[in-house]
């Protein structure tokens, strides 16, 4: 039996695809994998209650935000209290993130709306490619600005305007002292529309970091005892990087691996592809930011054990639910007027509790009267949705 907190284990292949279900263990429980990772940001999963995870979604594991818990309560706070479990009653397993996304949309993409998949093929011009410098005028102005360097990256809080400093070291602290059980390595993700120089520039840094996390990691015994490191895998869109990324990670000392950074939808299962084939069989994969229903159905056939993604409770709280209907998975607008008369369950082939309870018509009264009730629930169908259609291709794998 492993001594470190996190290990995976392999049950089952699946014929013809890199696919695959196992359990990842952990100091606060099992993960049946493939699962979707419930998104917390700031110890709190919107319009939810703990307890709702449990009785009503039906999810293993909680992730949370480090640049936001860091900024508010701050992790000090949050180490007192006992760590995330006792501090937010997450009463499972947990993961945070290294804030390295939140380098991502404060410096390269702030302003340009850019997510983690390229909406077109453009790349970058010198003049907005490179890092950001920093400006207290601006940093005053908007307070979502950031410089990133060898060492690490200064940036301002979106809440406040102050200044604060991130390094590999100082993410692998604040992650110690939030006390997931499994942290994620300090990265630098790219914009999808960064062009190749700098894709490589920011991968060999990341490496850089990587190799600075484990050893930061390593540093604190009690937390190494306790808490599993993920080595996140970048490269952007080019198969050649995310190749040599995964063999460079791959032979780090790492409990597992994040896949991250940004991808077009076209290409994302290719990329998948080469980097789980890389990839240590006996340490699990974790899929980062990425986990609409077509995603995932992607990213389990080429490989990945686990996936998070804001979207499900994002789009339930602007009156959106996903839907299965004869074209596929939907999404289902409430605002949209035929809704007010249709009394139909939110999704006929789902059994969670607001399907079981309510109607269209209901859901749509409730986002149309501005009532907080109408995001709670529609956050917990959308959440229902997802876990179980993740756990449903983890028992097509076990059954085939």
């Amino acid at each position: 039996m492993s001594d470190r907190p996190v290990t995976f284990e392999l049950i089952k292949k699946q014929k013809g695809t890199l696919g695959r279900a196992g359990i990842i263990h952990t100091p606060h429980g099992d993960i049946e994998t493939p699962a979707f990772v419930v998104v917390g940001t700031k110890g709190t999963v919107k319009s939810l209650k703990p307890e709702d995870m449990r009785e009503y979604v039906g999810n293993q594991v909680a992730l949370a935000n480090t640049y936001h818990l860091f900024l508010q309560p701050g992790d000090e706070i949050v180490k007192e209290a006992g760590g995330i479990h006792t501090f937010a009653g997450w009463d499972m397993p947990t993961m945070t993130d290294s804030g390295g996304f939140q380098v991502f949309s404060l410096g390269a993409a702030f302003g340009k709306g850019v997510t983690k998949f390229a909406k077109d093929a453009t790349v970058a011009t010198p003049q907005n490619a490179g890092l950001n410098v920093y400006s207290k005028k601006y940093a005053q102005e908007h307070g979502k600005l950031c410089v990133i360097d060898e060492e690490g990256v200064t940036f301002t809080s979106h809440l406040d305007g102050s200044m604060h400093r991130f390094t590999a070291e100082r993410s692998i602290e604040i992650q110690h002292n939030i006390g997931a059980d499994i942290i994620i390595a300090f990265d630098e993700c790219t914009s999808p529309t960064a062009d190749k120089d700098y894709q490589i520039e920011a991968m060999e840094r990341t490496h850089r970091w990587a190799k600075r996390s484990i050893l930061a990691h390593k540093g604190n015994y009690k937390a190494l005892k306790k808490q599993g490191l993920y080595g996140v895998v970048q490269g952007g869109r080019y198969l050649d990087l995310r190749k040599k990324s995964a063999e460079t990670l791959a032979a780090m000392d790492f409990d597992g691996f994040g896949i991250g950074g940004s991808f077009s939808k076209e290409d994302l299962g290719e990329s998948l592809r080469v980097v789980n084939e890389i990839l240590p069989e006996g340490k699990p994969r974790h899929l980062l930011g990425i986990g609409e229903p077509e995603d995932i159905v992607q990213g389990v056939a080429q490989g990945c054990d686990t996936f998070d993604c804001v979207a499900p409770t994002r789009i339930a709280r602007t009156g959106t639910i996903y839907e299965r209907t004869n074209k596929g998975h939907t999404r289902t607008n409430l605002f949209n007027s035929k809704y007010q008369k249709d009394f139909s369950k939110p999704d006929e082939s789902c059994d969670c509790y607001v399907c079981s309870n309510y109607t269209k018509a209901y859901l749509a009264h409730l986002f149309r009267s501005q009532e907080m009730l109408g995001a709670h629930l529609a956050s917990l169908h959308n959440l229902y949705y997802i876990v179980n259609f993740t756990k449903q291709l983890r028992q097509k794998i076990l059954s085939a």
